[in-house]
């Protein structure tokens, strides 16, 4: 979704502090946002969508463009709050006393069961489509469809050249639709792909 003719008016609002210019830029992106994070695998997506949103707000001032520049800051800054994270969890070592562990565990199995077998079903569909690609067809698959990113905005995001992007593109179009011929049931699945 784009906001187009109220996209400079909604970002001055939000500039200004407006909560309902806030909402509605985070209802147009934040759903891209966490379609593109648990495409990528990215754990606890809604903190990494918060994390966006939060360093979103702080430096809305030193934004500069128009929506598409701002679809891909925002992008470009939910891929540095991923890689991040994996960094962070590389490093982490939990230290846990019993209560703790037991709280986790208890927590970890007692969760929304339908909320959790829908997630649980659309990551297996998208991981089944896009597993195949390399981790740089994946960004440019997932930025592309889910995010609704051009090809320049995507550039911006993986920083990359125009010409990397559509060829990863092209790449992966190539290869969807070769798994596509061998499992007609995912036939279609590269058609958005399509400048």
């Amino acid at each position: 979704m784009t906001l187009e003719p109220y996209f400079d008016s909604t970002l001055d609002a939000a500039r200004a502090g407006a909560g309902w210019a806030w909402e509605v830029l985070y209802r147009d992106l934040a759903g891209s946002v966490a379609g593109y994070l648990r495409g990528r695998g990215a754990e606890e997506v809604e903190d990494l969508v918060s994390e966006t949103f939060l360093s979103v707000a702080k430096d809305v001032h030193r934004f500069k463009g128009g929506e598409g520049d701002f679809r891909s800051w925002v992008f470009t800054i939910a891929h540095r709050r991923m890689q991040d994270a994996w960094r962070a969890k590389g490093r982490q070592v939990p230290m846990l006393d019993r209560e703790d562990a037991e709280t986790l565990a208890e927590n970890n199995w007692l969760g929304d069961a339908e909320h959790d077998a829908m997630t649980a079903m659309s990551l297996l569909e998208v991981h089944v489509l896009i597993d195949h690609l390399t981790a740089a067809q994946r960004d440019v698959v997932l930025l592309r469809v889910v995010g609704d990113l051009s090809v320049a905005e995507t550039a911006k995001v993986l920083h990359t050249s125009e010409a990397a992007v559509r060829a990863l593109q092209s790449r992966a179009v190539r290869d969807l639709r070769k798994k596509n011929l061998d499992d007609p049931s995912h036939f279609g699945a590269g058609e958005r792909l399509q400048d």
